[in-house]
């Protein structure tokens, strides 16, 4: 008989006991040993059997044992330090505070993300992506940067995996109970429930109320839109991550955009937290926050018109994309979008027309009945990065035609790697190794600030110590495997007089090989099948076996990506392999702890360059694990041949998918025999593998300042945040409405601004010679000051491109003639010797741009077709 209503009976704590309510509900305990361990001592059985949840666990515990706690002078002793040090982590000056960069640090930055990975016991994540946030979130939190986090709460989160008899993935849809979870309402004055509001077409209504998670010292709200108040679909829009059909892929979208702005409102409101002065979009799905933004100013009592609020908004934003293609990108018919921002839906000030054109793909090949989240992303954002070197390069390329008239290399998006928050991820026995060589205080410095210097200190740990511990760990991943294992062949039918083989699965001795991750076919999870033969080759050799673990979801609509699950599966459940490779279904961060220290090998083989970063291999490289991948997302930047393997690619050859495959595994297959087994055995007197060891060092000294989410999150804000807030500031009083009339009158006269002759003397093309270069251009009614006259030049390939192209800005001589044309000079040194060339440009020119290509106005001379001109052999 199923229950008409849930809800949860919470525990009445002894008052001696009350801070174990602070603890747990500040998910800090997620990332802190010691406050893991003081609720693991709380009772240890329940602690395991409701996952590590200390909110579960004050709820479970035995009456009993809490009042024989309340009088346990001991446990009483090590609550109130705990409790002090959670008071002194959250008030104390860190990093942010000692921060001081010329126009002073933002107030506050809003950071926007679908998901959210921060603990597996508040599920409200699918992939890299939410763990990055999560990750994004810790990072600020440590280094005391003023994060305010939004994102939506799904009562069902993502989904529970399992697998059927057959190995076909099947889905499970939990409700969560915020009630055992580590949120709490976001609360009026008077006791109510904060809500935000959004309205629809045909006069319907999105309400949500806000729940607020504690990462501990940044507040992330979340919109919860499972109310009574709101008809079934409106409340069912937050049921579920990445769920529902286009419409309720953009009532999500929308929520958390616009509603996410309005949470924000009401947050800083009721708890006097600063306003933010920048506002983080990561990926498109929280683009709408722009939208609102615009309406706040439009609607404002002496509010600007809709240009100029579109300049104010730009300045203090932000957009990250993740995706390396095009199918990645969240794409709604464009009628859709019109009928939810017109009539009764709109939003005030902002014309239906002008929301439509943000997201109008107007490009060679796009497609105008489609409204692209990320085109509207970048055009709501002065300032945008990818998550790689490699990934900035791919992103460039892929948004350019938003700059047309810009070589790739120009288009205004940068590139920030991404991080992992080592305090999260490295196992407590590698933090306890460390502590030992190189003191605690120096460890615990190393995962946070993350300096080469600090990280050095690894060099003093022996070989004899780092090959014990990781000999533990890969122990631990054995046991936990079997255990996951036994309890999914469960789950798929199996009697336990069927599973006595289980308890011999895997060894602690045998070189391990992880590989999990996220589905879709570009991941390749099956690549390591394409020769079965040459694989149980490896598994069984009689002297340098190999074992592998591997996990993963697909989406639930993915049934290309559930067949390669079930192809994986149906290989590994062969008795003659099944000791040295498992599948181990419900992937999640409780999975992945175990996962990426126990193992010795990381793989990854994705198509290059789909990856955009790729972290789960940063993860294994903080616990002494090497990485063997394609060079792709972070690992194309940091691979420097001692820190693990490059696969071989084909990309690029003119190979069909089949042969691009089948080459790619037969050299992951020679990789793994030849050189990653042959290092792993190769054993010295002492039976050490002293050089994997020495792999082992290296990695940790020179890849672990590298990986740290810190790195990344000091990064934002030295790169991105304190510029968007200086820039946001610099359009305060007028200055959005000037900057508005001035990209209109440059956008107005630009046809009219014309490079009509271009003169150039140069006594012989000579290395260390000169070039003087006279330029005439028409600026059309334009000031000299409004633009930039650029001398571009560099060698030049067959076709007279430019390649590695350097500018020159030429300098204005005198002022405009009659005819208004304006003439620039300036001189080009032959600093080079070979093919070179070199052409001019004008460029649109305002101190408050972020870059030249920004309006995307360029202007070339009219015998250019390209930067080809002035060729000098």
């Amino acid at each position: 008989m199923k229950a008409i209503r849930r809800f949860t009976v919470r525990t009445v704590l002894p008052e001696q006991l009350q801070p174990l309510h602070e603890l747990a509900l500040n998910l800090r305990w997620s990332w802190h040993p010691e406050t893991r361990e003081l609720f693991r001592s709380v009772d240890p059985g329940v602690w395991e059997a409701v996952g590590e949840d200390p909110v579960r666990l004050l709820g479970e515990v035995p009456a009993a044992r809490l009042a024989a706690l309340a009088t346990d002078r001991r446990f009483l002793r090590r609550l109130g330090d705990l409790t002090d040090d959670l008071h002194d982590y959250l008030s104390g000056p860190r990093w942010y505070q000692s921060y001081e960069p010329l126009g002073g640090r933002p107030a506050a930055i809003a950071y926007f993300s679908p998901e959210y990975g921060i603990a597996a016991a508040l599920p409200q994540y699918s992939g890299g992506l939410g763990i990055l946030a999560g990750d994004h979130l810790k990072a600020a939190s440590d280094l005391g940067v003023p994060l305010i986090g939004v994102g939506l709460f799904y009562r069902h989160g993502y989904f529970r995996q399992s697998l059927s008899r057959d190995g076909w993935q099947q889905e499970r849809y939990p409700v969560l109970d915020p009630d055992e979870l580590a949120v709490a309402l976001l609360r009026e004055p008077d006791g109510s429930a904060c809500r935000v509001e959004l309205t629809l077409p045909n006069g319907r209504t999105l309400a949500a109320q806000i729940w607020r998670a504690q990462v501990g010292r940044v507040p992330l709200l979340l919109l919860d839109s499972d109310l009574e108040a709101n008809a079934a679909t409106e409340r069912d829009v937050t049921d579920r991550l990445y769920g529902g059909g286009s419409e309720h892929r953009l009532l999500q979208e929308m929520l958390l955009g616009i509603g996410g702005v309005r949470a924000v409102r009401a947050f800083c409101r009721l708890t006097g937290h600063p306003d933010p002065e920048v506002f983080h979009t990561n990926e498109g799905h929280a683009g709408f926050l722009g939208i609102e933004r615009i309406r706040e100013l439009v609607a404002s009592a002496t509010g600007p018109d809709f240009s100029s609020a579109l300049e104010a908004v730009r300045a203090g934003t932000l957009f990250t994309t993740h995706t390396p293609v095009p199918a990645g990108i969240d794409r709604f018919d464009r009628d859709l979008v019109g009928r939810h921002f017109s009539g009764d839906a709109a939003l005030r000030g902002v014309p239906v027309d002008q929301v439509l054109a943000l997201g109008v793909e107007n490009w060679p090949g796009g497609d105008p009945k489609l409204f692209n989240m990320a085109a509207m992303g970048l055009r709501l954002a002065q300032r945008a990065n990818g998550v790689s070197t490699l990934h900035g390069e791919v992103s460039r390329a892929m948004f350019g035609a938003l700059w047309p008239g810009f070589d790739a290399a120009e288009v205004p998006i940068t590139s920030i790697t991404n991080g992992v928050h080592a305090p999260t991820w490295i196992d407590p026995a590698v933090v306890r190794l460390g502590a030992s060589e190189i003191g605690a205080d120096r460890a615990e410095a190393a995962m946070s600030v993350g300096t080469a210097e600090r990280w050095s200190g690894v060099e003093q740990i022996g070989d004899a110590e780092i090959w014990a511990i990781r000999r533990e760990l890969r122990a631990q991943l054995v046991d936990e495997a079997r255990r996951r294992l036994r309890a999914a062949w469960r789950q798929r039918g199996a009697g336990h007089a069927e599973l006595g083989w289980t308890d011999a699965v895997l060894d602690p001795d045998v070189l391990t090989i992880g590989f999990a991750r996220r589905v879709p076919s570009y991941k390749r999870l099956t690549l390591m099948l394409r020769d079965q033969d040459r694989l149980r080759g490896l598994l069984l050799h009689p002297t340098r076996p190999v074992q592998i673990v591997v996990a993963g979801k697909a989406h639930p609509a993915d049934d290309g990506g559930k067949r390669l699950i079930q192809q994986l599966v149906a290989f590994a459940d062969d008795p003659a392999v099944r000791h040295r490779i498992v599948f181990l279904p419900d992937y999640d961060m409780a999975m992945a702890k175990h996962l990426y220290p126990g193992c010795d090998v990381w793989l990854n083989n994705p198509l290059r360059p789909l990856e955009a970063c790729g972290t789960s291999g940063m993860k294994a490289a903080l616990n002494g694990c090497l990485n063997l991948s394609v060079l792709d997302g972070w690992w194309d930047e940091w691979y420097d041949g001692r820190n693990g393997w490059a696969i071989p690619t084909a990309d690029g050859s003119g190979f069909d998918e089949d042969q691009r495959d089948d080459i790619e595994a037969a050299a992951l297959y020679d990789l793994i025999e030849h050189q990653v087994a042959g290092t792993y055995y190769d054993r010295g007197g002492d039976n050490l593998p002293h050089r994997w060891i020495a792999m082992v060092r290296h990695t940790l000294i020179t890849l672990g300042p590298k990986v740290l989410a810190g790195r990344m999150v000091r990064e934002y804000v030295e790169r991105l945040y304190t510029p968007a807030a200086l820039a946001q500031r610099g359009l305060a009083g007028d200055g959005a409405r000037q900057l508005a009339q001035w990209k209109a009158r440059v956008r107005s006269a630009w046809p009219s601004v014309r490079v009509e002759h271009v003169d150039a003397a140069a006594e012989a093309a000579e290395l260390g010679s000169a070039v003087a270069l006279r330029v005439q251009v028409a600026l059309g009614g334009l000031d000299p000051v409004d633009v930039e006259v650029q001398a571009v030049s560099g060698s030049v390939d067959e076709s007279d491109l430019i390649r590695d192209a350097q500018t020159q800005t030429l300098k204005p001589v005198g002022g405009p003639d009659l005819a208004g044309c304006q003439r620039y000079e300036g001189t080009l040194e032959l600093g080079r010797t070979g093919p070179f060339g070199y052409t001019v440009r004008v460029l649109p020119n305002h101190p408050l741009l972020a870059s030249a290509a920004e309006l995307g106005l360029v202007v070339l001379p009219a015998e250019s077709a390209g930067m080809d001109a002035g060729v000098l052999r």
